[in-house]
């Protein structure tokens, strides 16, 4: 099963889950995580799942067709992500909302958030189901749409019972869902309803990845550091500091990386915890705007001096280690009413070196396929307008980065290496859509021949990506999987 990740860290995790679900382990295709978080990333996927479709409708001569026993099911697409469902449950509308992809629904498979609950779904049949259908045929109707039952086809030969970890690093969902309506976003409407996970059923997750070897865990979620609570409209209390002391204590993974937080949950005890050295000192928050205006017509939680405060304490955490801590934001340019001024509050976030890693997007009015109430406001800011001011924020935010990684050279870090020459991953962990295959490099392969450098990649603690031209490893073994102590350079 080949597969393509479109998003966040969240579709990340499921697409783990699905592609070693029982009810993917005898199907061949596809599997494509989508994303609704702008229209652009809407167009994306969709761009993807039509040339993937015709591909599966025109195969190369060399796949010859394997009907009868031993062969498998036609090739289809699954798609799940934030595109495939409506509060975590595939979207029976879904070909209404994306008309383009009609045509295709002979190829498609639209699938919801998690394979454990379709896969429940099956194991509850009644009696007369069973007698009356084949196991495929139940799993069909009930689970996907109209029009995509699976028949006998090319039988491509990839029948996967128990896929290995896809990802270097594990993502590991704590929470999901949200309750704030962001009027920016349409996370409520797919994804549902905050939920959180069990800290004891985290550790446990965490453990085996361990015991597999596993060096890095990611912290995902769509409001993770919610996590605890029943409401994530409530932000007078934080339990996140709760769940990451027991990490810390029942475990002994050496990196615990926490990927986007809502910062109006980061209380002065999540801070502390935050200077541990097992947790990764990439610190990355849903800023959004600097502009306290433009934060009330989002509906966030927190207001712009809230927001700095915060910024400049996590960037002068003082570690044990002496790491220096790196902060990253998500920052929405041209939200509707967004002033010159408004965009300054932005900027100057930046300019002043508060935040070191900016992943900046332009307002999307979600004209295509879902909206979101934003998208009706007044005052729209044009799309020169944004064009302009994202130009400025991305020029800020690359010469910050620069001085950042430049104040860190000769420093010492530890790296954990993901890449190694003549391996089949993309730079963030995961099989290109081309392969069907992913297998870890035999150690023969990246030894030193010829005078030829060996190529590799990873990461510093502090999120500064390191290779073999810009790090000079002092202690440890370039093998991916492996973590080494080295200087920038």
């Amino acid at each position: 099963m080949q597969f393509k990740v479109f998003g966040c860290k969240v579709n990340k995790y499921y697409t783990d889950n699905w592609l070693n679900s029982e009810y993917l382990s005898d199907k061949t295709g596809i599997f494509v995580a989508s994303c609704v978080v702008t229209d652009k990333a809407k167009r994306k996927w969709i761009k993807f799942v039509k040339q993937a479709v015709r591909e599966l409708r025109n195969p190369p001569p060399s796949v010859p067709p394997q009907n009868g026993e031993g062969g498998f099911a036609e090739p289809k697409i699954f798609i799940s992500g934030c595109g495939a469902f409506k509060k975590g449950k595939a979207q029976e509308d879904f070909f209404d909302i994306y008309p383009e992809l009609a045509e295709f629904q002979d190829k498609i498979v639209v699938l919801g958030e998690k394979p454990e609950e379709l896969e429940r779904e099956i194991d509850g049949e009644t009696k007369k189901e069973k007698k009356n259908q084949s196991p495929l045929e139940r799993e069909m109707s009930r689970n996907t749409l109209k029009g995509t039952s699976e028949t006998e086809g090319l039988g491509i030969k990839n029948k996967i019972k128990k896929l290995p970890q896809i990802y270097t690093k594990k993502f590991l969902l704590i929470q999901g869902g949200c309750n704030s309506f962001c009027t920016f976003c349409l996370t409520v409407q797919k994804r549902g309803r905050h939920y959180f996970r069990d800290k004891d059923d985290i550790v446990q997750e965490i453990l085996e990845f361990e015991k597999n070897g596993g060096k890095e865990v990611v912290l995902t979620g769509v409001n993770l550091s919610a996590w605890g609570l029943q409401d994530t409209n409530d932000t007078s209390v934080s339990r996140f500091a709760e769940l990451l002391e027991y990490i810390l204590k029942n475990t002994s993974i050496p990196r615990v990386r926490i990927s986007s937080m809502g910062p109006e949950f980061i209380d002065e005890k999540c801070l502390e915890v935050f200077k541990e050295t097992r947790i990764y000192p990439h610190f990355h928050y849903s800023v959004q705007s600097g502009s306290s205006k433009v934060l009330k017509a989002m509906r966030r939680h927190y207001d712009g001096k809230y927001m700095r405060d915060l910024l400049e304490k996590t960037k002068n955490l003082k570690r044990e280690d002496g790491v220096e801590v790196s902060v990253g934001a998500d920052l929405i340019v041209g939200f509707p009413g967004e002033t010159q001024k408004d965009f300054e509050d932005t900027y100057n976030l930046v300019k002043d070196g508060l935040i070191t890693k900016v992943h900046a997007f332009p307002f999307s009015a979600h004209t295509f396929g879902e909206s979101v109430p934003a998208g009706r406001f007044p005052d729209q800011v044009s799309d020169t307008e944004k064009k302009e001011r994202m130009w400025k924020l991305e020029a800020i935010a690359d010469q910050v980065r620069e001085d950042f990684i430049e104040r860190n050279i000769g420093k010492t870090f530890k790296v954990l290496i993901e890449v190694v020459k003549g391996s089949s991953l993309c730079p963030d962990g995961h099989l290109p859509p081309s392969r069907e295959t992913q297998t870890s490099p035999s150690p023969s392969l990246v030894r030193r021949g010829n005078n030829q450098e060996i190529k590799w990649k990873g990461w510093t603690e502090n999120y500064i990506e390191a290779d073999e031209k810009t790090f000079e490893i002092i202690e440890g073994k370039i093998e991916k999987n492996t973590i080494v102590i080295g200087k920038l350079k």
